[in-house]
């Protein structure tokens, strides 16, 4: 099974759910867990994983042979990204803007463009406290996170339960990474930004047609709007976690939640049981 866990925005608490439910269960079951937070990654700030393998992940670009070149434009015209301009008697090629599709080297009629295979980030793979844990991470100065996740995601071992730590937000980064999961943990807080930007991921997941629920982290410093719009939505609360500063102070120095405060690993086991019952549903 494939178990998402991801947020309308950053700050909610989606990597402490996804580290500690793997934790809760990792005893129960096989467990991997996927850092896809590929600009941020930092559940190996809890975790301390020793990786064992390293893959870098590269993106095809084009390269011109101006010499070949007719300065015909098709390429130019059929970039949707605008990757390629031609300026004067030359092609130039913006390879941040490049989305590695190749389409401009298939329809080239003079054969003036190859592809080069430019490395746009790094996926390590290891163990931590007997998970299966894979990370990616994108290069400084790149622009595109979707290769990288796919990336890490084609590592899914086939035989154990993954649990997939999205990218915040709503954009293409945490659609790549949600996309194809089984069930979908949606984290948010109850404020009224919080409550905001769960609407957008609620969208999201409905337009992906993935089964989801709702973990309020910080569940009693805040209003009610947001336990309001879940009935309303009659979307599942599975899980609320109180505001406690014993907590935060865990977090802050890269403790563990389980581990601390042991009457939490019930909770987060009580969370899978949850989740397990509307997948089998």
């Amino acid at each position: 099974m494939i178990v998402a866990i991801a947020s309308g925005k950053g700050g909610t608490g989606k990597t402490t759910i996804a580290v500690n439910l793997a934790l809760s269960l990792k005893d129960k079951m096989q467990v991997a867990l996927l850092d896809c937070d590929v600009e941020e990654p930092n559940a190996h700030l809890f975790l301390l994983p020793e990786f064992k393998e390293k893959e870098p992940v590269t993106l095809p670009v084009p390269a011109i042979d101006q010499e070949k070149c007719t300065q015909c434009g098709i390429c130019t015209r059929a970039c949707a990204y605008h990757a390629l301009a031609r300026v004067g008697k030359r092609v130039l090629v913006f390879e941040e803007l490049c989305h590695g599709c190749g389409g401009c080297g298939l329809l080239c009629p003079a054969g003036a463009i190859t592809e080069i295979h430019k490395e746009i980030g790094l996926v390590k793979r290891g163990t931590a406290r007997g998970i299966e844990f894979i990370q990616g991470t994108m290069n400084i100065g790149t622009a595109l996170a979707p290769p990288v996740i796919r990336k890490v995601k084609s590592r899914i071992p086939k035989d154990k339960l993954t649990i997939i730590d999205s990218p915040p937000g709503t954009s293409c980064p945490m659609i790549s990474a949600v996309y194809g999961a089984d069930y979908c943990v949606l984290v948010t807080e109850p404020t009224p930004f919080g409550l905001s930007d769960l609407k957008l991921a609620v969208e999201v997941v409905r337009e992906l047609g993935i089964p989801f629920g709702v973990v309020i982290n910080r569940a009693d410093m805040g209003d009610c709007e947001v336990e309001k719009y879940l009935q309303e939505q009659s979307i599942p609360l599975l899980m609320k976690i109180p505001f406690d500063r014993r907590y935060a102070a865990c977090y802050a120095r890269g403790g563990l939640l389980v581990e601390e405060f042991p009457k939490l690993k019930s909770s987060f086991e009580t969370l899978w049981k949850a989740i397990e019952r509307r997948v089998e549903v």
